[in-house]
């Protein structure tokens, strides 16, 4: 059997952290087992849709990494196309084929117009609360007959069509990270399946469309699991085989609340807005609900391909931990090419007016070598913002006392004559030339560990830790390092 499995996300907004794992999983599952991923819009619910949603969603996976092989897709122009056998992958477009198949449920006996107002199925639930019992239909519209239902349509009446689930049935499936489930009828609504606006249910769409898709696996969001013995009693009521099912664990925040909206960050947007790199995204969620057997940390996407399994996923939520987050992000900005880094860095540092439109283009190359003296201390590339400030300037303002005291230390007035008498010497300060220098000053003055590091440090920059001294030189260069030292001189000591 050839594993298909699907990501299915409603174009409702953002991309929530929760539907990237989702997705993620999906994808790693089929490249572990050589199968196919596929992305599938689903816009029944129409009240919901957000315009561009859909685009943008895809171009969020398109940045993670996470690339379908089937569905829905964007060309070069950004235009949504569809490619695959099993089209239309937008189920708004699917209309017609819901409605070949709610007409064999029909014709089975397996569901029946409803046509009860709003109104009374809310006063029904009241009441059925009111006694202690589970709200749900109440079943009045089962015993219309044909003639009956006839006549209400041709009346006009608005009606859904409902699932006519059997009394007292046992309803079992296995679940890949649940085990065996199983739930009676009597303890189930008769799930509505098409709307009065003719559109189909999640719950009948998902069902036709993985089957005629060819769908073997179903990986989806635990809030699905109480829904999912309607869906196997639909797969048993056409005749068709049930997928796997594979109900992931929620992800939840610092509190073990289910991750949302109001408590910060959760779409997949924000983190890119902040200059988070896909890589660090990716590796971080794929272990927010699933380890790896020899619980290492750190994974590029081709190593997760080949170390996911669904039987190593969780029951219980994963807590997405910021902090571990940026960890792991900023070891891949460490690994990251300057560059890359440099392109992500410019807009931020237009923002806070460090930078021109223009000189982002005409310093490129400095901002490039800035960017990687700093980059050890970033968690993501919106923190350059507040690391940057020491290159922008030829005055230096001392960040705290314990730099004024430092500065007043016996060793310093020859430690700042040493260092602008070797770097007037030179066309051009490079890393390599600062380590040299450093050796000299140690052998010709005595100078040498925190004395000297620091003490340039402070000299340079006022601050008394920071990127690596030899990297901070150079990328200030020898005009800017002379303009300090002269300004330390006359107005500090």
């Amino acid at each position: 059997m050839s594993v298909r499995v699907r990501f299915a996300p409603s174009p409702t907004g953002f991309v929530h952290i929760g539907s990237l794992r989702t997705a993620l999983y999906n994808y790693l599952f089929a490249k572990k087992m050589g199968g196919k991923y596929i992305l599938r819009v689903e816009d029944t619910d129409q009240s919901r849709f957000v315009e561009g949603a859909i685009e943008g969603m895809l171009k969020a996976m398109e940045w993670a990494g996470v690339k379908h092989d089937e569905g829905v897709m964007l060309n070069e122009n950004d235009e949504i196309i569809q490619v695959g056998e099993c089209g239309p992958y937008i189920q708004s477009q699917r209309l017609d084929i819901y409605k070949k198949y709610i007409k064999e449920l029909l014709d089975k006996g397996h569901a029946y117009y409803c046509f009860c107002s709003k109104e009374r199925l809310d006063k029904v639930r009241e009441i059925q609360k009111s006694e202690g019992k589970v709200p749900k239909y109440d079943g009045l519209c089962r015993g219309l007959s044909k003639e009956e239902v006839e006549a209400k349509i041709a009346a006009g009446e608005s009606y859904v069509i409902r699932l006519k689930l059997p009394a007292n049935k046992e309803i079992k499936f296995n679940d890949i990270v649940r085990g065996p489930v199983s739930i009676n009828t009597d303890d189930l609504d008769d799930q509505v399946l098409m709307k009065s606006d003719g559109f189909p249910t999640y719950h009948f769409a998902v069902v036709v469309d993985d089957h005629l898709m060819g769908i073997t696996h179903v990986i989806r969001g635990e809030e699905w699991l109480p829904s999912t013995p309607k869906h196997v009693y639909l797969y048993e009521a056409f005749g068709w085989d049930a997928p796997t099912f594979v109900h992931l664990p929620n992800i939840l925040n610092s509190q073990r609340k289910k991750l949302s909206k109001r408590h910060g960050d959760v779409a997949v947007e924000d983190f890119r807005k902040k200059g988070y790199l896909p890589e660090g995204l990716v590796n971080y969620v794929a272990l927010v609900g699933w380890s790896p057997e020899d619980n290492r940390e750190l994974f590029t996407l081709k190593e997760l391909e080949e170390a996911f399994s669904l039987e190593r996923v969780s029951k219980s939520g994963g807590v997405f931990d910021t902090d571990k987050l940026n960890w792991v992000n900023a070891h891949y900005i460490k690994e990251a090419d300057n560059s890359i880094l440099a392109d992500l860095a410019i807009p931020f540092l237009i923002e806070e007016g460090f930078i021109t439109k223009e000189e982002a283009v005409e310093k490129y190359e400095w901002i490039k070598s800035m960017v990687g003296a700093v980059k050890e201390g970033l968690s993501y590339v919106k923190e350059i913002t507040s690391k940057v400030n020491i290159f922008f300037k030829d005055t230096v303002e001392l960040e705290n006392e314990e730099c004024r005291d430092f500065l007043n230390l016996e060793h310093i007035p020859t430690l700042i004559n040493a260092l602008e008498e070797k770097i007037t010497s030179v066309d051009e300060i490079t890393a390599d030339f600062v380590k040299a220098m450093f050796k000299e000053i140690q052998k010709e003055f005595g100078i040498k560990g925190k004395n000297l590091f620091m003490g340039t440090r402070i000299i340079l920059t006022g601050q008394m830790h920071g990127p690596e001294i030899p990297l901070v030189l150079s990328v200030l260069g020898k005009e800017k390092v002379l303009n300090r030292i002269k300004y330390v001189k006359e107005n500090i000591l």
